[in-house]
């Protein structure tokens, strides 16, 4: 499971649709009402709000906008809860270590995406989500330093 805490204007289209894909089991995760994932490592950002629901629905609200933006037409019916919600902290490391992981997938996805958003020298995070100080999340299995990548 991968929820970005980049902006998801930064994806192709498949990295979009599984974006939301992901989001939604998130979603069905945190409902209670799937067995599998529930101790996902990416959840527990989402778990420790006041309204895990409501901050999913939040992040899959931001999706299904690019999504619409963008021509597409992801079903925002499927958002259980769309309230309100505080921002969630992600840190600096985690998004430079998210845009490299994403720039090495888009290299031989997707070229055009690739060389549109390879030369960035700033980053947006998703709207729910604001940057703080800090390196990669614990979650990231085998994490590799961003300026590695």
């Amino acid at each position: 499971m991968r929820l970005w805490s980049l902006h998801p204007v930064y994806l192709d289209c498949k990295g979009l649709t599984a974006l939301w894909r992901e989001g939604l089991l998130a979603q069905k995760v945190l409902s209670g009402n799937t067995k599998g994932y529930r101790n996902h490592p990416q959840l527990d950002r989402f778990k420790r709000q006041a309204d895990p629901l409501a901050a999913i629905g939040a992040y899959l609200r931001e999706v299904q906008h690019e999504a619409s933006r963008r021509g597409y037409r992801f079903d925002a019916s499927k958002i259980l809860l769309c309230g309100e919600t505080p921002r969630i902290g992600v840190t600096s490391g985690q998004l430079a270590y998210e845009f490299a992981h994403l720039k090495i997938k888009l290299e031989s996805r997707d070229k055009a995406t690739y060389q549109r958003i390879a030369a960035l020298d700033t980053l947006r995070a998703h709207p729910l989500f604001e940057e703080i100080g800090g390196g990669i999340e614990r979650w990231e299995v085998g994490a590799i330093s961003p300026a590695a990548a």
